[in-house]
């Protein structure tokens, strides 16, 4: 079994976990009525899109979503939450470092307690027991949104059971024979859908788009023909499931919680790399952490008044390589 396919197993538990922490964690994360940005790189970013989404919707409070290296430094907010599994992405732990001391108060959700990010942000959760080796980020991504959503109050018992459903589930054979994916969501879910796609490019190298669901009409839909996919996560518009099959592509009406959803996808991921020959714990071009090279780094971090990452070449583990994070 690869790492990827024992961290995505191990998923439910995790998330039981999580949501039996988030109490404690209560006065780390967001309170109600706080202006808040969530950031993160790459799955994390995604992640990120999906709690942005969430809270606004509980009316908790306005809630942004960037890219970390996109963060806007002129817009007032009362918190900012950095979702980072590794603790060493340049581009968070640089905004980290711009926001210190400024009236807007920072909160890391990281798996190291052994990392820059701990001396970085005002507070940190630490989901130490949710880390992977893997390159190929699953089981983290979805325990931190589940933290966020049991503190939220929107995460049940039911979530883990269909966690436990998408992972003895078979994924059908007729899937992982398709060309190409789509994957589309709605309000939160549309963070999904964008890291299902992400899995299925970093795994298996796959032509894989995501996108709002009713921007799916907007002329994406005109890849759509025989040999391909088209995944939706929760609730889909009207009609769209009938015009998807007029075009000869397959349309997969996600039935379970979105987050067993993407569990769904992430086996997809691995069942497609299987079938192509490829090994998703050794994804093309790809590296646990991203950071910039060592001179680089170290002075964007004294310039952001925080310390630098460790040296690239010395990983603190057998899982973290050179330039190697959460932008997967």
């Amino acid at each position: 079994m690869t790492h990827v396919e024992d961290e995505l197993n191990s998923q439910p538990a995790c998330w039981t976990r999580a949501a039996g922490e988030a109490a404690r964690h209560r006065d780390a994360l967001p309170a109600a009525g706080e202006r808040v940005a969530v950031v993160g790189c790459g799955t994390s970013y995604f992640m990120a899109q999906a709690v942005a989404a969430l809270r606004e919707g509980a009316g908790q409070g306005e809630t942004d979503a960037f890219a970390a290296s996109e963060f806007p430094y002129g817009r007032p907010y009362d918190r900012v939450v950095a979702l980072t599994r590794s603790g060493t992405t340049t581009e968070v732990l640089e905004l980290l470092g711009r926001l210190r001391g400024t009236a807007t108060r920072t909160t890391a959700v990281t798996a190291d307690p052994a990392t820059p990010v701990m001396g970085a942000a005002d507070e940190v959760v630490v989901l130490d027991f949710a880390d992977e080796r893997s390159v190929v980020q699953t089981r983290f991504a979805t325990t931190a949104l589940t933290l966020l959503r049991a503190h939220l109050g929107l995460h049940t018992d039911s979530v883990v059971a269909d966690g436990r459903t998408a992972l003895t589930t078979p994924v059908p054979q007729s899937l992982v024979e398709c060309t190409q994916f789509t994957f589309l969501g709605r309000g939160w879910t549309v963070g999904l859908a964008n890291e299902a796609g992400l899995k299925m490019r970093e795994a298996s190298l796959s032509w894989t788009e995501a996108y709002p669901a009713m921007e799916y009409r907007h002329g994406p839909i005109s890849i759509t023909t025989k040999g391909t996919a088209t995944w939706m996560f929760g609730e889909a518009p009207e009609g769209l499931a009938e015009q998807v099959q007029g075009t000869g592509g397959l349309w997969l009406a996600g039935g379970l919680d979105p987050l067993a959803e993407l569990v769904r996808a992430q086996r997809l991921a691995v069942a497609v790399a299987a079938a192509r020959g490829l090994d998703p714990d050794r994804p093309r071009h790809l590296t646990r952490s991203v950071i910039l090279t060592a001179d680089a780094s170290a002075h964007e971090a004294g310039a952001a008044g925080i310390p630098g990452p460790r040296d690239p070449q010395a990983p603190h583990d057998a899982s973290e390589s050179a330039g190697s994070a959460d932008s997967v």
